[in-house]
């Protein structure tokens, strides 16, 4: 099975082309498209990973009817029969791995939620004993889950440059004071919820970002919700404290790249089968077991 890599629709506008979405303006809405490009270390892989694009909308899909009635989110539809017309003709790239959304007004804060020390949050740790203003106890060891889930918001960056870490207090100064309480109280209530779903399942979701945007003056999540790229799974069978835990992401893909010969910058190493099939199974395993 042939990876999608890019979208061709030339009848449609495309206004964005990410690491992985296409996006496409129809009818004042947005059309987004997930390919199965994947990236690491911030580089485009030559091989996607087949059905990756539709796997991570399956899962976005998935959050967004489990959290009905707690939070909004920007979607119309992701069957493309319910797609304006000019739409449809391009099913073949569309079907499975397209949203039909809202316009929103994105809020310029990215939305973390941490419940586990790992990352980043590891890395300021050890240097400040503190993640984002959060002051924390002494000896937490590697992947510990904390005395209680952290936000710590990030600015969003522009294409190609990487988010940055702030806190409340930075976030309140972009967004209103309000809102950034507001935004704090949400993704702690979501990410609670969520990770308690999840650790019945046998995942340990050990944080995740949301992106929240208004449409018609409510609060919604826009973009993906919960899924591997956007959040951090464990198997909760091998989760071990002191250890980086293996994730159900691309890590397979990172853990190869870094025993090759290469310098992290374009063009990358081609992937091989083995690990093209690995990854797939592991996005396919988060399915599964969140589903089942």
């Amino acid at each position: 099975m042939a990876a999608l890599l890019k979208t061709d629709m030339p009848d449609l506008k495309r206004i964005y082309s990410g690491k992985v979405r296409d996006i496409y303006e129809v009818n004042g809405n947005y059309l987004m498209v997930t390919t199965d490009r994947l990236s690491a270390f911030d580089v485009v892989m030559s091989r996607g990973i087949p059905d990756r694009g539709k796997m991570l909308t399956e899962i976005s899909l998935f959050w967004f009817d489990f959290f009905q009635g707690s939070v909004g989110n920007h979607l119309i539809t992701a069957e493309v029969d319910e797609m304006p017309e000019q739409v449809r003709k391009y099913r073949d790239q569309l079907e499975g791995r397209t949203m039909y959304v809202h316009k929103a007004n994105m809020l310029k804060v990215e939305c973390v939620a941490r419940g586990y020390i790992v990352g980043s949050g590891w890395k300021d740790y050890q240097k400040t004993g503190a993640i984002c203003g959060h002051a924390l106890p002494a000896g937490l060891q590697l992947a510990e889950k904390l005395p209680r889930p952290l936000f710590t918001p990030a600015t969003k960056a522009e294409q190609g440059e990487h988010d940055e870490n702030i806190d409340f207090e930075s976030a309140a100064q972009i967004v209103g004071q309000e809102m950034a309480t507001r935004l704090r109280d949400l993704t702690l209530t979501l990410y609670t919820r969520a990770a308690e779903y999840a650790r019945k399942k046998g995942i340990i979701i050990a944080d995740t970002k949301f992106e929240f945007g208004m449409i018609d003056c409510n609060l919604a999540i826009c973009d993906e919700m919960l899924t591997p790229d956007s959040s951090r799974f464990w198997d909760a069978k091998t989760y071990q404290v002191g250890k980086n835990p293996d994730s159900f992401d691309k890590q397979i893909v990172r853990d190869w790249l870094e025993t090759q010969p290469w310098n992290k910058k374009a063009p990358p190493p081609e992937l091989p089968d083995e690990i093209v099939n690995r990854t797939a199974a592991r996005y396919r395993e988060v399915i599964d077991r969140l589903k089942g």
